[in-house]
């Protein structure tokens, strides 16, 4: 486990770190869009959740005992 895993596991515990990430993901990853989307919204919302999960993924990481 990395250094900068625990500090997202320290980050996101908190209650306003927890805030965000509920608010991150229910832009990106939550989100549901109709057939209005274009191809270019899809990719950058892709990328966007992308990111939510990489961050997500830090956190599991950092909250995994040693």
């Amino acid at each position: 486990m990395s250094e900068l895993e625990k500090q997202y596991a320290r980050t996101f515990a908190t209650i306003d770190g927890q805030c965000v990430l509920k608010h991150l993901r229910s832009l990106t990853i939550e989100r549901t869009v109709g057939q209005h989307i274009t191809d270019n919204e899809l990719r950058w919302l892709a990328a966007q959740s992308a990111l939510v999960h990489y961050i997500e993924n830090l956190i599991n990481k950092g909250n995994k005992p040693k």
